[in-house]
């Protein structure tokens, strides 16, 4: 597990193939696609039908996955594999499927093996409809050992 580099164009690589948050080999996850900024990380996302909560909104979990994801690529920048301890989403406005969103997230600060990350998602007119912060941990490779990966149900 290195530190990715962003493209050219500053597109950062998935987590994995099947990851639920950015995986394009995952026909039930979001596909993120998340782009490196200067103090952080930003993407576009826009949920369909298969994120449906409430009719024609979208799934208050599948928002908290999409900022946990998002967060997930900050630790490329920072360098540091770590994994979340805490996650708060504030739900501002109702998160509409079929409607482009722009997700950013930064490193507020980071003491130890602690990361404190914010994000906020905007509409198409820069009005905020959720927010997030979340506490992470920085852990070694042996941590991500535990698991194997699977390759279908």
């Amino acid at each position: 597990m290195s530190r990715p580099q962003p493209s050219e164009s500053g597109r950062l690589p998935s987590h994995s193939p099947t990851c639920a948050g950015c995986g394009t080999e995952n026909p039930a996850g979001l596909a993120l696609q998340v782009d490196a900024t200067e103090d952080g990380v930003y993407c576009v996302h826009r949920f369909d039908h298969r994120q449906e909560g409430a009719p024609g909104i979208t799934h208050g979990g599948l928002v908290a996955a999409a900022f946990d994801d998002l967060f997930g690529f900050l630790l490329y920048r920072v360098g540091e594999l770590a994994v979340t301890r805490s996650l708060t989403v504030e739900y501002l406005r109702p998160v509409l499927l079929g409607t482009d969103y722009e997700f950013t997230a930064r490193v507020r600060d980071h003491a130890g093996r602690r990361l404190h990350v914010d994000a906020e998602a905007v509409d198409q007119v820069g009005d905020k409809v959720a927010t997030a912060h979340a506490t992470f941990i920085v852990v070694d490779l042996k941590h991500f050992e535990q698991g194997t990966a699977t390759t279908g149900p």
